[in-house]
């Protein structure tokens, strides 16, 4: 059955001023990319070409039209061998132009967090994703409801206060 959400690419096409990423989760489904990185295969970031992707250019435009594009990362330490992998492929997201931090899980615990990962954009809509326990993207939602909006828009802003900026977050 095809979803009746938005894509990804259409909505942060319509937004017009900024998107912010909270991730929770300290294992997603594994990638062919991840399982690769598990081999011990390295990525040569001076070949830009075999890295870029089309997620790359879609974030790059849009902060080269305005809209910042911040992402925050709850993680447990010590870290799982999942979250190393992010951490490293995290110059990507970062040569694309989003700013990344990042919050060790002991240090949010006075935080009120919504229980799934989620997008936010431009302040008013949300995009929710609702993960298996493996890890794998059941469903996505998406909601414009004030409460939850602002319940995601103030767990970010604190977790973005406290987190630790990429290149000091040490895995």
């Amino acid at each position: 059955m095809p979803s009746s959400v938005p894509s990804f690419a259409e909505l942060l096409g319509k937004c017009e001023r900024s998107a912010v990423h909270l991730e929770l989760r300290d294992t997603y489904a594994p990638t062919d990319r991840f399982e690769a990185w598990r081999r011990g295969e390295r990525i040569n970031w001076e070949d830009r070409a075999s890295w870029w992707h089309p997620y790359d250019q879609l974030i790059a435009d849009s902060v080269a039209r305005g809209v910042v594009i911040r992402r925050a990362r709850i993680v447990s330490e010590p870290v799982t061998q999942y979250i190393r992998w992010e951490h490293y492929v995290t110059r990507e997201n970062i040569a694309a132009g989003e700013q990344v931090r990042w919050l060790p899980r002991r240090r949010s615990t006075d935080v009120p967090l919504p229980g799934n990962d989620f997008w936010l954009f431009d302040d008013q809509l949300l995009r929710v994703h609702h993960f298996s326990g493996e890890g794998q993207v059941v469903e996505d939602e998406i909601t414009r409801d004030p409460g939850t909006v602002r319940l995601c828009s103030t767990a970010f802003a604190a977790v973005w206060e406290r987190a630790v900026p990429h290149h000091l977050f040490h895995v």
